[in-house]
């Protein structure tokens, strides 16, 4: 193999099919195969018009790594929807909702819970993806938390200082009070990792209950003001190549969406959702139409 072969796991997720370590796990199942033959892992690739990749037994396009544009959008995840592409008991996911690509998919870059909304960045590049997940990268996320619960010095000390959770020793690198009385209070407070409901745990952990949470920033990009929930809206190339600085990739020269045109869409599809949601209560309020 020339020096132009790359990894395929690396060829597999910049092409959008996943994460590197998902894209692992389809390799060690037997599920890729390169040219006919089953793929491994460790096997290296050259992308060339001749190559002939396939996933599940269906053929999958792959283009060089000079020849894509990376994309990125932002999110406004609601509370109910899934982070997962399908769900057997048909409920939305976050994916539902995105725009439709050809040659290419939208990863998600780590997860939200299903109670809790906010943003969630994704892109059609794997190894971005990849990078900002990794835990090394230390990518600070900011959370809007509203608590149940007595909140003392004591407890927002320990909180800051480190709890032991199950999985180990977590804390929040800042903590704020932005607002509210009584048992009723408003925080924001910061992660640099993405352990599985960590925000959640970590108040738990002192005895005060989390009932609203929402991710408004993730490292310097902030959930867009106007933009409805279930809505997304295109990153400008400014803010893609903030975010592939991050995770020392090398900038991108071109973006492919105007960020106007996607908001606006995104508006239009909001209210023509809202006036179906209204015609369908209203119906089944007045009988749909049916009589007895």
């Amino acid at each position: 193999m020339n020096d132009k072969s790359e990894k395929l796991q690396k060829v597999l997720a910049r092409a959008g099919y996943g994460s590197r370590r998902e894209i692992e796990t389809l390799i060690s199942a037997g599920r890729v195969s390169v040219d006919g033959k089953i793929a491994t892992l460790g096997d290296r690739v050259e992308v060339t018009p001749a190559l002939k990749l396939r996933i599940d037994g269906r053929i999958i396009s792959v283009k060089p790594a000079t020849g894509q544009i990376c994309r990125v959008l932002a999110y406004y995840k609601p509370e109910g929807e899934l982070c997962t592409r399908s769900d057997p008991q048909g409920r939305p996911t976050v994916f539902d909702r995105l725009p439709k690509l050809h040659g290419a998919r939208w990863i998600a870059v780590g997860r939200l819970d299903v109670n809790t909304c906010g943003l969630l960045i994704f892109t059609t590049d794997g190894e971005l993806a990849n990078r900002l997940m990794h835990p090394s990268r230390e990518v600070e996320r900011e959370y809007a938390v509203r608590v149940f619960g007595q909140v003392d010095p004591a407890k927002l000390n320990e909180l800051t200082r480190g709890v032991q959770l199950e999985d180990g020793l977590a804390a929040f690198k800042t903590l704020r009070f932005s607002g509210g009385e009584g048992i009723n209070q408003w925080y924001n407070v910061t992660l640099t990792e993405g352990r599985n409901r960590e925000v959640r745990r970590l108040w738990e952990a002192v005895g005060v209950q989390v009932s609203r949470l929402i991710r408004v920033r993730y490292g310097d990009i902030p959930l867009p003001k106007g933009l409805p929930r279930g809505g997304w809206t295109e990153l400008d190339l400014a803010q893609t190549n903030y975010l592939r600085a991050l995770v020392a990739l090398a900038p991108e020269t071109t973006s492919k969406v105007a960020v106007e045109k996607d908001r606006r869409r995104t508006k239009a599809n909001q209210i023509r959702r809202a006036v179906k949601r209204h015609s369908k209560t209203s119906a089944r309020r007045t009988g749909g139409g049916r009589t007895s």
